[in-house]
C-alpha cells in the first residue's frame, strides 16, 4: 500500500506541473467531445488533460472451466470445474490503511487525451475458488506416485476417458485468493447522459476495451500437497466494460461498472514444485464494481 500511495501522489505532482490550459476553437468555443445521447453539448468545459483515480470494490462470477494438471506421473484434465469467488464481510476494519486490500478490490489511475477519452492503468483483485466437494468428468493418467519427491495418489490413480469422479479435499484444493490479479491497460470512451445548469453534477457512461496480464497468487494443494505461492505471471486477458459515472461535483465521483472478461492462464502454480508440477485453465467472467474516485 505503500508503494501505492507514493505512486499516486507522484502522479499528482506530475498532473500539478504539466496542467495543460483547455484549447479553445477559433470562435472561443471549448472542444468538448459529441454524447450518443444529445446532439448538442451541455458542458461549458472539456475533460482533456485531466487524471482520475479511483478505488472500489468487486463482485466476480466465473464461467465452468477446464483445468488442465501436468506434472511428473501425471496428465490430467477436469472438465467443466465450478467456482466462485470470495467475499469479505462488510466490515469497518477494512476502512483501515493496513486492512483496505483484503477484499476484492479495484484500483484505476487514467489521463484524459481528449474530451471524451481516457488512457488508463488498473489492477483488478478478484478471488477464484474452485468448489469443493464436488463432480466432474475427468481425462487422463494419475499415476500411484506423482510430482518429486513422490506423492501417493491412493484411489485416485487410474486412467480416465471422461467418467465422473468427486473431487475432494484430499485430492483437491485450487483457489486464487490472492488473488485473481488483473494488471491492465484500458481505453475508455465518455457520453454524457445528462448534465446539471450548475455544470458541476453530471451523469455519464463510460466505456472501454482493456488487455493485460493475470498475475495470480495461487493457493493449490493437490493430493495434500502445496502451498500459497508467491504472486506468477500465470497468463493474459481481455476484458470490455460499461458503467455510469455520477460525477457529484466536476471532480468527486461515484461509479458503477460492469466488465466481461476472457483469460488464458497456462503457466499456474501448484505444489511450488515449479520444475516438475504446473496447471493450466482459460476461465471467463463477470466483474461488477462500485468505487469512488476524483478527477482533477
Amino acid at each position: 500500500m505503500k508503494k501505492i500511495c507514493v505512486l499516486l501522489f507522484l502522479l499528482v505532482i506530475f498532473k500539478a506541473s504539466n496542467a495543460q490550459e483547455i484549447t479553445l476553437k477559433p470562435n472561443g468555443t471549448v472542444d468538448i467531445g459529441k454524447s450518443i445521447f444529445s446532439t448538442k453539448n451541455e458542458r461549458n468545459f472539456s475533460r482533456k488533460g485531466n487524471l482520475y483515480i479511483h478505488w472500489g470494490y468487486n463482485l466476480s462470477w466465473y464461467g465452468k472451466s477446464d483445468i488442465h494438471f501436468k506434472g511428473t506421473g501425471y496428465d490430467f484434465v477436469l472438465k467443466d470445474v465450478v467456482a466462485h469467488d470470495r467475499q469479505s464481510d462488510l466490515s469497518l476494519k477494512y476502512l483501515s490503511p493496513k486492512n483496505i486490500s483484503i477484499p476484492q478490490w479495484n484500483m484505476r489511475i487514467g489521463y484524459f487525451i481528449k474530451d471524451n477519452y481516457s488512457i488508463s492503468i488498473g489492477w483488478d483483485h478478484m478471488k477464484y475458488v474452485m468448489d469443493i466437494p464436488q463432480q466432474v468428468a475427468i481425462v487422463g493418467h494419475i499415476d500411484d506416485n506423482v510430482s518429486n519427491p513422490s506423492i501417493p495418489t491412493g484411489n485416485y490413480a487410474g486412467n480416465y476417458n471422461g467418467e465422473m469422479i468427486t473431487v475432494n479435499s484430499d485430492m483437491l484444493t485450487f483457489e486464487h485468493t490472492d488473488g485473481f490479479n488483473y494488471a491492465n491497460v484500458e481505453v475508455e470512451r465518455y457520453d454524457d447522459i445528462w448534465v446539471a445548469r450548475s455544470q458541476k453534477t453530471s451523469l455519464t457512461l463510460e466505456t472501454g476495451l482493456g488487455a493485460g496480464l493475470i498475475i495470480p497468487r495461487s493457493d493449490v494443494r493437490f493430493f495434500e500437497t502445496g502451498k500459497n505461492n508467491s504472486l506468477n505471471v500465470a497468463g493474459y486477458g481481455v476484458s470490455i466494460k460499461a458503467g455510469l459515472k455520477f460525477y457529484i461535483t466536476e471532480g468527486l465521483f461515484l461509479q458503477n461498472t460492469t466488465k466481461f472478461g476472457a483469460t488464458n492462464l497456462p503457466n499456474i502454480h501448484t505444489t511450488g514444485r515449479n520444475a516438475f508440477d504446473k496447471a493450466s485453465q482459460k476461465i471467463n467472467y463477470i466483474e461488477n464494481f462500485f468505487a469512488i474516485g476524483y478527477q482533477f
